[in-house]
């Protein structure tokens, strides 16, 4: 018997990984439209979306995200179509006819929903003991309110559906525009084109100390295809590697592998993000037997090799 699966988002950067993995499964059949197709921020488009691909499964991506310049940028379309999207399609999964076989609903939250002074490692517990970090506390909260929803959605509908919190992500087909990207992609971009052009420097935000952890993209496709198969809770759950980096270590991690000789120079009067980011993985593991494989060596060497590879954008002379 065939699995339908919808993924929103699946032409982004997660999403194409995910839709990848789904379809190389006998029996899944996968329906992941262009956001040209259907707008989830219009209630009707998203009706629509149900009727077509009648899903057994839906996995929600689809999210408009950046780094911290973009966050600061738009904090309040951040909040405003991320919760939105989130809410039309979960309350559409509820009641259109062509979810009525909806087994799961996996939602993806953000990192970026828990407190600022999160004590490290970062347990699901912690969420609520606090507000987020300033500048992205809009897109982070927009995400957690989905959460709530879930899980009075569980309470009062028997509403199916799971949350899953992933830390930062990076990889191949990751954004690499420095207006919109986020910290990973950026540093690679910056250290490639400073090499390519003899810069003597490359300027960072921040101080350098802040600390994140990264999960390679291959190792959340996978988590979020544990979930959807074995985990049936409505608690969160954490998706990371358990490793952490401050940024002054990353950035000389990417110097040395782009091979850049110059020197790091870090504005600090750019903002540094939330002080430290690591979590505890462990309830990944208890519940649906997932845990992450990729050393951040080898997923930054992957995805350095992808992005001298991909095609880069020529600027149009003007005569």
């Amino acid at each position: 018997m065939s699995t339908r699966i919808l993924v929103t988002g699946g032409n982004g950067f997660l999403g194409s990984h995910l839709v990848e993995h789904l379809r190389a499964v006998p029996g899944n059949v996968v329906f992941s439209p262009p956001v040209t197709e259907f707008d989830l921020l219009e209630p009707d488009d998203v009706d629509m979306l149900l009727e077509l691909s009648r899903p057994h499964v839906v996995l929600h991506l689809a999210a408009k995200v950046g780094g911290i310049g973009a966050n600061r940028l738009h904090p309040g379309s951040f909040f405003r179509d991320n919760a939105l999207m989130g809410i039309h399609l979960i309350e559409a999964c509820r009641t259109h006819p062509g979810a009525r076989d909806l087994r799961k609903f996996v939602q993806l939250g953000s990192i970026c929903s828990y407190p600022k002074f999160t004590p490290v490692p970062f347990r699901e517990e912690d969420l609520w003991n606090g507000y987020p970090e300033e500048t992205n506390a809009p897109y982070g909260i927009a995400k957690k309110a989905l959460l709530v929803m879930l899980q009075g959605y569980r309470q009062e509908y028997g509403f199916p559906g799971v949350y899953l919190l992933p830390v930062n992500l990076y990889g191949p087909r990751d954004n690499f525009d420095l207006r919109s990207s986020h910290v990973i992609p950026a540093m690679l971009r910056k250290f490639v084109e400073a090499k390519e052009s003899g810069a003597p420097s490359v300027t960072l935000w921040g101080d350098g100390t802040p600390t994140r952890e990264f999960l390679y993209v291959e190792d959340a496709a996978d988590a979020i295809v544990a979930a959807a198969e074995r985990y049936e809770g409505a608690d969160p759950v954490n998706l990371g590697s358990g490793a952490e980096i401050s940024m002054r270590g990353l950035a000389e991690t990417i110097r040395t592998l782009t091979g850049f000789p110059g020197e790091i120079v870090w504005d600090t009067s750019q903002p540094n993000g939330q002080p430290r980011r690591r979590l505890d993985t462990s309830r990944a593991l208890e519940r649906f037997g997932w845990k992450a494989t990729t050393p951040l060596a080898e997923g930054l060497k992957k995805t350095l090799e992808w992005y001298l590879a991909a095609p880069r954008v020529i600027p149009e002379v003007r005569l």
